[in-house]
């Protein structure tokens, strides 16, 4: 079935359970709410739904190939680039300064879940380009924003982060990329670097990568990596694409999945580049765009999941199999009550996904906006529920895809349908921006760090909503369950609380779901339903999971035969 990008459902959700109107009412974004917020949405939902989407069975059936060196991407993959382009999408949360929109990184998200959906593969390029932005825009120097940003934001060239090695995957401090003064501005790039997203292509006139590489006599680990800009044409004195850089692409991956998303292995063979941020400030520099991309994936994994669901849902409408006690039914697999509780398993994760990815966006945009304690505050919240969106946000693609080819039963293990393509797509989804295992152990290191401030603000806005209309037992339960979950996080030493942090992770989001959901049924009672199947099926599991969260790790080195 052809994709139909959820506009009104994003805008209920913004509007009535997020409370996103308090953008409006700060000065840097009071033009960006209202009508202006909704033709936004109306025009990337065309852009999405008739540009894009048409893409993506052929992004998936003809991959991006290396030939003599160059990279071809997938059929139509060079103008759906240039439409993004051209309508001012890549850079529409970039500054007005940097000559960009300014517009929130909510409405930002809200636009890249559509285009996401339409076709993962492309969308995956300007969403590399949108964190490179925002990194250069916080860490570069005014030369090399004056080089570079304004082409990454008009789309006219594109961005790539490079940390990846064969021997330096999540343990980056690890990696062994060079960087040599060249005594004049520049450094000499030297290394190999893997798995890199839309590392090389056609469909822009050039290509910046950020590179982290080691100056000589740098510290061991993450304190002597620094960061540079290396680009694949360097600019000449007119800032258009001059001399090609020392970089090669070795070779493209042969990948599960997201087969349009050309992702090379490229050779730095002393090519040139220019440090971003000090000496030894590589990573710092670089979590500006990890944590930008963090939400972005969060975001990806929802895309994919909305995909499956509004596919499963069409083919359940139409599907004759079988016959349902129910009275009054369809005659279709809709009457059976198991594709019916699959059914409302997809539609409850990806609405919580959804509001878990926007809520995320907005505390960011609030912690831009406000000033003083508002500001931290919401920073904080920011931080705290960014792991969240990225885990479960993926977590729940995986989960929704796999669930959405179940819907369709062997049909859906047929290529020519097109569900198993969401699964192929969006499985890596969970692996790359740091495992969700990675975002699990971050939410309850640094994460906490704060004494747990952060988790027990969002535990009391649980219970508010459980307070709405007296008492909520179940919410108030599994708030209750979650509380005393960090607490033991809180007290426990640190590889205890890691061997039970991805159960703490899930806990908290499907609770942070119950607490949306209800939101949603308050404003809406036609959504009460939903509401009360996540609170009632999908939020028993929070008590199991709470308990597995604090059982420390004793049980997982006790006996070695066990692996």
């Amino acid at each position: 079935m052809p994709y139909r990008a959820p506009v009104e459902e994003m805008e209920f959700l913004l509007d009535k359970v997020l409370g996103a109107g308090r953008l409006a009412k700060t000065d840097r974004f009071a033009e960006s709410a209202g009508e202006v917020s909704h033709a936004i949405l109306a025009e990337a939902a065309r852009l999405a739904e008739t540009v894009l989407a048409p893409l993506n069975v052929a992004g998936d059936a003809t991959p991006a190939r290396l030939e003599n060196g160059v990279t071809v991407c997938s059929p139509g993959f060079a103008e759906g680039y240039r439409a993004i382009a051209q309508g001012g999408w890549v850079g529409m949360a970039a500054s007005e300064a940097a000559g960009g929109m300014g517009l929130p990184m909510t409405l930002t998200s809200c636009v890249n879940e559509m285009m996401d959906s339409a076709c993962l593969s492309l969308a995956l390029n300007p969403l590399m380009t949108q964190g490179q932005i925002e990194a250069l825009e916080a860490h570069a120097s005014d030369a090399i924003k004056a080089t570079y940003l304004d082409k990454l934001v008009s789309g006219q060239w594109t961005g790539t982060m490079n940390l990846t090695e064969a021997g330096a995957g999540s343990d980056v401090g690890a990696l062994k990329s060079r960087a040599a003064d060249n005594g004049d501005g520049s450094f000499s790039i030297t290394g190999q670097k893997i798995f890199i997203s839309w590392g090389d292509h056609d469909v822009a006139e050039n290509i910046v990568h950020l590179v982290l590489a080691r100056l000589p006599d740098a510290p061991a680990g993450t304190r002597g990596i620094s960061l540079f800009v290396v680009p694949k044409f360097i600019p000449d004195d007119a800032g258009n694409p001059g001399q090609r850089n020392a970089v090669t692409t070795v070779s493209l991956e042969h990948k599960m999945g997201l087969h349009g998303s050309p992702t090379a292995v490229l050779a730095f063979e002393g090519a040139s580049g220019w440090m971003v941020g000090a000496p030894g400030g590589g990573m710092a520099a670089m979590f500006t765009m990890m944590n930008n991309a963090r939400l972005g994936v969060g975001v990806q994994g929802l895309s994919q999941a909305e995909a499956a669901l509004q596919a499963a849902l069409a083919y359940a409408a139409e599907r004759r199999q079988g016959r349902s006690p129910v009275e009054n039914g369809a005659g279709t697999i809709l009457d059976h009550a198991d594709v019916r509780r699959n059914l409302m398993t997809m539609k409850a994760q990806t609405a919580v996904a959804r509001a878990i990815c926007l809520d995320t966006a907005l505390s960011i945009d609030l912690s831009r906006a406000l000033d003083g304690d508002q500001a931290i505050a919401q920073a904080a919240r920011a931080a705290f529920l960014t792991p969240i969106a990225k885990a479960f946000g993926t977590d729940t693609g995986c989960e929704v895809a796999s669930l959405g080819m179940q819907v369709h039963g062997g049909m859906g293990y047929i290529e020519e349908t097109g569900v198993a393509q969401y699964y192929r797509d969006v499985r890596v989804t969970a692996i790359y921006e740091g495992t969700n295992g990675i975002q699990a152990m971050d939410m309850v290191g640094r994460k906490l760090k704060d004494g747990g401030a952060a988790a027990r603000a969002l535990i009391a806005e649980i219970r508010e909503t459980a307070a709405l209309d007296g008492p909520h037992p179940r919410l108030n339960a599994a708030a209750d369950q979650l509380a005393a979950a960090t607490d033991w996080m809180l007290d426990a030493p640190m590889n205890d609380r890691f061997a039970g942090a991805a159960p703490y992770l899930r806990a908290f989001a499907l609770t942070l779901g119950g607490h949306y959901l209800l939101k949603a049924a308050h404003a809406d009672p036609s959504r009460m339903p939903l509401a009360a199947f996540h609170i009632r099926q999908v939020m028993a599991q929070v008590a199991p999971l709470c308990e597995a969260a604090s059982q420390g790790a004793a049980p997982l080195y006790a006996d070695p035969l066990a692996l």
